[in-house]
């Protein structure tokens, strides 16, 4: 599916951006602590829009699957909660999205396992 392929294209753009960012802009700005979390962020960004890709490859192969699209949704759902949390926390300290990273987590585990389960 060409949707989740240029999602996941689009995604790591982003992600390496946002990467290149964290090494340069934030290296000095932000203490060790929260400059791990920003990286802990890109990681599973960069991680989770590869699996788009594969998700929109898989997706084309597979074209009754509908727990690959719904895994697709998932990671990228993901990437929003998950590193999208973590930007946030590590620069701007909001408490409250603290409960919002083991969401994007669960996001994350749940597309997995339905890409596996698709494919099987």
């Amino acid at each position: 599916m060409e949707t989740f392929v240029a999602l996941g294209g689009i995604l790591m753009a982003i992600g390496v951006a946002l990467g290149a960012f964290g090494a340069h802009a934030l290296k000095d700005r932000l203490p060790p602590d929260r400059l791990a979390t920003f990286r802990t962020g890109v990681q599973y960004h960069l991680i989770h829009a590869l699996g788009l890709i594969a998700v929109g490859i898989l997706a084309g192969e597979y074209p009754d699957a509908g727990m690959i699209e719904a895994a697709g949704w998932l990671l990228a759902l993901g990437i929003a909660l998950f590193s999208g949390s973590l930007y946030v926390l590590s620069v701007k300290r909001i408490r409250w999205l603290g409960p919002v990273t083991p969401l994007g987590g669960l996001s994350f585990i749940v597309g997995w396992a339905l890409l596996a389960a698709g494919v099987l």
